[in-house]
Order: C-alpha cells, then structure tokens, then sequence
C-alpha cells in the first residue's frame, strides 16, 4: 500500500520546517527565523495512529507581484521557483496543512495562497473537494492566540486548528483529521512479479535501457533531460520468472528541478522505490558518479531497498587496463555506505553487458529472501564475540546471547543482549560484516536488531 503524501504549504516564516520536524520527530529541515530558508521540497516520514505517510515541506509561497517587497528577502531571487515547487507538491498530494502565523494574524498573502490552494481543489461526485486542506494556525503558545484562531474562519477553507509546532500543542488534533480523510486502505491486488526500478539523475539512460531490456520501444527516447515524466511500468517474463520494470523520471539535486512537470516527477520516482524490490542506480559514466548519485544511492538505503549500481555509457568514455579499477573504487568510496552493491559497466546504446543486468538484479533479490538458519547465526556471533569482544562502557560488558532471523525482505537479524543500549553502531556494522562473510546478501541491506534478555 502506497503511504498517502501530505504537503505542508503556506507563506513564509509560519513555521512550516518547524512543524515538518514535528511530525517527521527528527530536524530534517532547517528552521530560522529569516523568512525563505526553506527554498524546496524536504521529504520525510510520519505516523499517527497506525497510518504511516510522507510528508513534504515547501518553500514559502510569496505572492508578491508588481514590484512590491517580497517577504522572504532571504529568497528573493527565487520566488517564482519556490512557488513552482510549493504548487507541485500540492498537485501530488493526498492532503494539504495550510500552515498560518497565529501571532500575526490573517494577511493578505495568506489570503492569496487560500486562493491558490481553493484553484487546487477538484470537486468530486460526491460533492467533497480533493485533496483537503486542514487549516493549521501555528505559533498559537497561549490560550489568548488559541482564542483568535477563528478569525481563520475567514479563509474559507474550513476549520482552523490552532496548535504550537515548536512545543507539539494540540498537533494530536489536527493529526487525528488528517488521518481519518486518508482513504480506507484496502488490499491491492497480489502481484507477485519482481519489481526493478531503474533510477537516477536525469538523462543518464534509464529510457534507452529499459527499451534494451525489453527487446522493443516501449518508451520514447530522447538526449534532452527530464523527458521522461511518470514512472511507467514494464510486465516481462525473463527465465520464468514475472518482472516489472519500472522506469523513472530522473531525479535533480534538489533546488536544481526545472519548472513545469518535471518536479513532480520526483515524487513519483521517489514512489517507485518504495514499491520496488530492486533498484538500478544508473551513473553516468562520462560525468562520473556525483553527489546527487550519492544522494538518490540513500534514498534507495533508507528505504531498505536492494540495488544495482550500473556505470552507463561506458562504450564514450577512453580506457586502459585500470580505468575500470579506478571507477570502481571511486564508486566505492562514495558510496561506502552501500560497500556491498554490485556493479556492472554497461553501454545502453551498443548493448554492451546489457545481457548481465537482469541476471545481476534476480540474483541480488534472491538474496534479499535469504534466511540463514539460527545454528549458523549463533556462530556467526559467537565467533565474532571471540575475536573481537565489544568494550566495556562504565564498568559494563555487553553479552550477547544468541541471535535470529526473524524476517527476509530485508534480512532482518535480531540479537539477545544483556543491555541493548550497550551495543555501538560501529559494533553493529563489525557484526554486519561477519554475517556477510558467511553468506554475502548481495546487493541487499540487513538490519541487526538488538532486544534485551535476562542472564539465566
């Protein structure tokens, strides 16, 4: 089930960041008193009451025209932009918060972006108005500006609900509403193909794979950025098996996505690696690997994903007998979070190795549904223990127990301690590495998780 998307949109400076990092429970965004520091979209998880969904914050619309002062000085010279961004996001999404300044009170450019978000709106058969928009008054500390909120009234767009994104006051009762206007989530249809995203930056060749991969034209071609819009699947039958492919829109730097519809193509790509299995990040190889690929590379990570890393164009670019070693271990240190992917060198356009990259990706997610059985967990652990004990902290040991796979699709290992909070990170990824040692899940994150138990 995909997680409904929820845009958090408003003028600058009434505390749309501070309320993304509210709701996200950790400071993606950054939050300053100077009105415009948020100039694009930030994406981030939240939960409440057992519904899971993404939100996006955006730069404050400013809707300022005929040469008056912008509000956001800090961001002036990209107004346009950011009000692009902000309408995006709003197209995409399930549900709006229209985030208001309590303290200030209604101004004319909250009544400009009510008029924007009303255009918004859809009306449906049943009368409703799509997506919904929930009225939040920010900054509303005391019960005098809880009092005032009702003047939000006169914006027309239902409710106000008056809360504090600094102190989380009252973020309980508009969260209640936005949930319950998410729709009923119903079971989707069983699909038991393997799910392959091709993704990455912009032009790098998804498209021209794709068509490789499927023996036709299936998606059109072209050499200028950002052609392809929405994510398009691709049913294929390959050695037996059912397989989706799912190409992408290309994904830009964030503050580099062009105007028009090519921003809302990111999160559609970004929806596609959600629902993927395994996903092919495609790098340009006469660029060489960029940030922005590493990047789209955690994105992939933190949504568990298992992934390929394809060096496309290859057949541009001049070689001797070390120019691959030396991409590789490039690749490899930028993405050291990700050590173990593979990666092919490929050309798109010749076909060069193109033969490789399916068998690659079905051998990374089977894998990704490897179970190690508990005996050879156990050693795994107990071995590691032995050769290099976790140090103490404060006078106490940490001991582990025994450990299990208790789910695949991720691997996901769980590990008896005496005290979890014991356990460092760094110990974590040296047992990590252990397991991968005996059985490699290629391509695929594993999680380790610790539980605490008491010593017999």
């Amino acid at each position: 089930m995909m997680k409904p998307i929820v845009a958090l949109v408003g003028r600058p400076n009434v505390g749309k960041s501070a309320l993304f990092n509210r709701l996200a429970g950790e400071r993606l965004a950054i939050v300053d008193d100077t009105p415009g520091t948020t100039r694009d979209r930030l994406f981030g998880v939240s939960e409440w009451n057992g519904r899971s969904f993404n939100i996006v914050d955006t730069g404050g619309i400013d809707p300022t025209h005929g040469g008056k002062t912008p509000l956001s000085i800090g961001s002036a010279d990209f107004i346009d932009d950011i009000r692009k961004q902000a309408q995006v996001a709003i197209h995409e999404s399930d549900a709006i918060l229209f985030v208001n300044d309590g303290e200030s009170g209604i101004t004319a450019p909250d009544r400009e972006v009510a008029e924007i978000l009303r255009r918004s709106q859809k009306k449906q058969p049943d009368g409703t108005f799509w997506p919904p928009i929930f009225v939040v008054v920010n900054k509303c500390e005391s019960k005098e500006r809880r009092d005032q909120a009702s003047e939000f009234y006169e914006l027309g767009l239902g409710d106000p609900y008056p809360i504090s994104a600094l102190h989380g006051t009252s973020t309980g009762d508009i969260l209640d509403a936005l949930v319950a206007s998410f729709p009923v989530q119903e079971e989707e249809e069983e699909d038991d193909s393997i799910k392959i995203a091709l993704v990455g930056k912009p032009n790098a060749g998804k498209s021209s794979l794709l068509n490789k991969l499927t023996g036709e034209e299936r998606v059109i071609v072209s050499p200028i950025a950002g052609t392809t819009r929405d994510s398009i699947d691709s049913k294929m039958e390959f050695d037996g098996l059912s397989v989706t492919l799912i190409d992408t829109a290309g994904i830009r730097r964030r503050g580099k996505i062009d105007h028009g519809v090519e921003q809302y193509s990111v999160l559609r790509a970004f929806k596609s690696i959600e629902r993927a299995d395994v996903a092919l990040l495609m790098i340009d190889a006469t660029t060489g690997i960029t940030s922005q690929d590493a990047h789209i590379a955690g994105f992939v990570l933190d949504e568990w994903k298992s992934c390929v890393v394809l060096v496309n164009k290859w057949d541009a670019i001049e070689k001797n007998n070390e120019t691959m070693e030396e991409y590789t271990t490039r690749i490899q240190r930028e993405l050291n979070f990700m050590s173990y992917v593979p990666i092919l060198f490929i050309s798109a356009k010749t076909g060069q190795r193109v033969d490789q990259v399916l068998p690659m990706a079905l051998r990374v997610q089977e894998e990704r549904l490897a179970r190690l059985t508990t005996s050879t967990i156990n050693q795994i652990i107990h071995k590691a223990q032995d050769a290099h004990p976790h140090p103490g902290h404060a006078g106490r040991a940490l001991k582990m127990f025994y450990g299990t796979q208790v789910r695949s699709d991720p691997p996901t290992f769980l590990i008896y301690v005496n005290e979890p909070k014991l356990m460092h990170f760094s110990y974590i990824r040296y047992l990590e590495n252990q397991i991968r040692a005996e059985y490699g899940f290629l391509g695929t994150p594993i999680r380790i998780v610790t539980k605490g138990r008491r010593e017999d």
